[in-house]
């Protein structure tokens, strides 16, 4: 059983893996994962253990007092159900910032300017430390209680209140007022950023148009039927799936492709959900309720994207986990070993340990890393790419080999007749006109093409003797001739003269009355798009490019060669696709990866066993979102180029904030154990280097 929550009051990301691991410790819960970007809880627990619901509440709670819990509602606005402010804009804190800051303006003035009472100065030092970080120490002591310790609330109530005892209380309100600047400067950049990223998803329409006892009636998507007409007016949204019965429109299908261009929909074509209509009136009959609509499923994967995190997500998690405790415990040291045993002086020496209290706090990377991972994916979404978790993301940019399904892949998987060889005197009308006598019946994709290429009617009273004949082909007689259509093996059994066809594609020998009167060739046509997207993988470093298929090794050699990809494999059912899968992963390169691309249908097993499974042209298909780790929305293998450069400028985003963040940190770590750091840079190595990284991770969100 899978519920959902809102988070009310979860303004940082530490909170929400704080309550993340709270939750994941519970008995009874199977999983747990916290989406900070939407602020929202899912929580998984078997069915017979429902009772461990109860305990989440106060479970987060005890670890952030602050947050509060409600049960996920339907929503049919974008922005419904999600708490983005965190507090309202900020008001309140900078009401709070501005009075405390005038406190400590006038205390630095009357100490520096004017000759004023030293306890009325303290007084008026300790009222703006109130106001600026009374907050922050009662958080402190509340977590304290709780067990948990290592947090910049405790970390910085040590390190100010410790600027206090040591006579310093100018220092302890100034690097408080330095914090909560930067904390609400840092608090801004998140929540823009959050909001960056839910309106690159803002794809949920707010309204449906429900035709009603023939009235046309305004209602929210959720409460329209499968079966009910829904009209759709210029510059409105489609807001659930459905088919044409009235109407002429062009439509934005930008949000769910990332395609620029419009398509056009009229009578009996199916149209999706997002949707934009740029034109005319649709009147639409629903086949899919709001929960199974396209955008509600592509809203839904890319929420819950978050819970399937990338390697270094889990080990920066890891990393700031062990990181604090071990620089408060060397805080602890630089304070106490070397006045206790080199006569140090203890105000100069505590002061450096408390300076590498400050700069201790890992906010940078647990608030950048996130918000870098999700940007990247909703950056894909709006290119019509999407990607189910950050795993994935990073494994794309990390791809060696990547191997291609052929049909309906690199191939438009759409049987066309490619060319017509008579014989004997027959003309290319006759021959196709025999091969259509013979097809008629057949609702099979050869015999289909054949009756597309012939544009004419047959005339079934006409033709008897139908026959169809196992592994070979059929014999049927038309106004007293006797036709034969099929493969070589036919002609044979017939004993038929004929030349065998040396061209490319599937061979339909024609015989009448046992003269051969020619070949009809068909063949699945190459996307136009493939040969790019073959060229624009190996600009972009993968290493090895490879086709398998169920096709004859003549016909898929014949479009490797006209790809130009390194490997092909023919003739091969779907057993063999993935043990060729397994041959392959075990010859890339260490630590790299292999993709599968296939149609996210028939390919299953593949998609399991690749390290990222991809699924082209999922725009409208079921089966291809839920069988896949990344879903290319249109049928261009082109869109995989894309996303290899969106997840690579995501990993240099996020592994520049690493570097800054631990760089940064690794510096005034030294100088503050050296006694050259004072505590304002260390606020700023601490406070300063987290919004730098947020703002850097925000160029993922606004990338184009």
């Amino acid at each position: 059983m899978k519920k959902e929550y809102t988070l009310k009051g979860m303004d940082c990301a530490s909170c929400a893996t704080k309550i993340e691991s709270v939750v994941k410790k519970l008995d009874g819960v199977s999983d747990a994962s916290v989406n900070f970007v939407t602020s929202t809880l899912k929580v998984e627990v078997p069915d017979e253990k429902q009772a461990a619901l109860q305990q989440v509440g106060k479970a987060i709670s005890k670890v952030e007092p602050n947050v509060t819990m409600a049960e996920k509602k339907e929503k049919h606005s974008a922005d419904d159900g999600h708490d983005h402010d965190h507090g309202g804009d900020g008001k309140r804190q900078l009401i709070m910032l501005l009075v405390g800051a005038a406190a400590f303006l006038v205390g630095m003035v009357l100490e520096y300017g004017f000759s004023v009472n030293e306890y009325f100065l303290l007084g008026l030092f300790i009222v703006g430390y109130i106001i600026l970080g009374g907050e922050i120490v009662l958080r402190a002591l509340k977590n304290i209680t709780r067990g948990q310790i290592f947090d910049e609330n405790f970390l910085m109530s040590i390190a100010t209140i410790g600027a206090f005892i040591i006579g310093d209380a100018a220092e302890a309100v100034g690097v408080m007022l330095f914090f909560q600047v930067g904390e609400y400067f840092q608090a801004l950049a998140v929540r823009r950023s959050k909001k960056s990223i839910t309106d690159l998803m803002d794809i949920r329409p707010d309204f449906a148009n429900v035709k009603r006892n023939g009235q046309v009636e305004k209602v929210a998507p959720e409460t329209v039927e499968i079966g009910d007409i829904i009209v759709v007016k210029p510059g409105e949204k489609i807001p659930l799936d459905g088919v044409v019965i009235e109407g002429e429109a062009m439509l934005d299908t930008k949000a769910l492709t990332g395609e620029s261009v419009p398509r056009k929909a009229k009578v009996d074509d199916e149209v999706l959900s997002g949707c934009i209509n740029q034109n005319g009136v649709l009147t639409i009959k629903v086949t899919k309720s709001f929960g199974q609509s396209t955008v509600a499923k592509i809203i839904d994967l890319v929420e819950n994207a978050s819970s399937n995190k990338a390697p270094t997500e889990n080990f920066m998690t890891t990393f700031s986990r062990y990181y604090t405790p071990v620089v408060v415990a060397l805080a602890a040291l630089i304070a106490v070993i070397p006045p206790l045993f080199f006569n140090g002086l203890w105000a100069e020496w505590v002061n450096r340990g408390l300076i590498f209290l400050v700069i201790s706090c890992p906010c940078a990377l647990v608030v950048s890393i996130p918000l870098g991972f999700f940007g990247g994916i909703g950056g894909a979404s709006k290119r019509g790419v999407l990607v189910k978790g950050s795993n994935y993301l990073e494994a794309l940019g990390n791809l060696d080999v990547v191997v291609f399904d052929k049909t309906g892949t690199l191939t438009k998987g759409v049987f066309k007749v490619t060319k017509l060889l008579p014989a004997n005197g027959f003309t290319n009308e006759q021959l196709l006109e025999a091969a259509a006598n013979a097809e008629v019946f057949s609702n099979h994709p050869i015999a289909l093409s054949i009756m597309t290429e012939y544009g004419k009617t047959v005339d079934k009273e006409k033709l008897s003797d139908y026959n169809e004949i196992s592994g070979h082909g059929i014999s049927v007689s038309a106004g007293g001739k006797v036709i034969l259509a099929g493969n070589h093996r036919l002609m044979n059994l017939k004993g038929v003269s004929f030349d065998e066809s040396e061209d490319i594609g599937t061979k339909v020998y024609v015989a009448v009355d046992n003269v051969y009167a020619g070949c009809v060739v068909i063949s699945d046509e190459v996307k136009e798009d493939s040969q790019n997207a073959i060229a624009a993988l190996k600009e972009r470093g993968v290493q090895k490019t490879v086709m398998l298929t169920g096709d004859n090794p003549q016909i898929a050699e014949a479009i490797a060669k006209e790809l130009k990809l390194d490997e092909f494999y023919g003739g091969l059912l779907p057993e063999n696709k993935v043990e060729k899968v397994e041959m392959l992963d075990g010859q890339k390169r260490k630590k790299s990866k292999l993709a599968f691309v296939g149609d996210g249908i028939n390919d299953a097993p593949v998609l399991a066993r690749a390290d990222v499974g991809i699924a082209m042209g999922g725009l409208g298909s079921d089966a291809a979102i839920e069988a896949a780790d990344v879903v290319l929305m249109t049928d261009e293998p082109s869109k995989l180029a894309d996303a290899i450069d969106i997840a690579r400028f995501t990993k240099r985003i996020v592994w520049q904030n690493i570097i800054l963040a631990l760089g940064v940190k690794g510096i005034f770590l030294i100088l503050g154990a050296m006694g050259v750091a004072s505590m304002w840079e260390a606020v700023f190595a601490d406070v300063g280097v987290t919004l730098l990284a947020v703002l850097n991770a925000m160029r993922v969100i606004r990338k184009k």
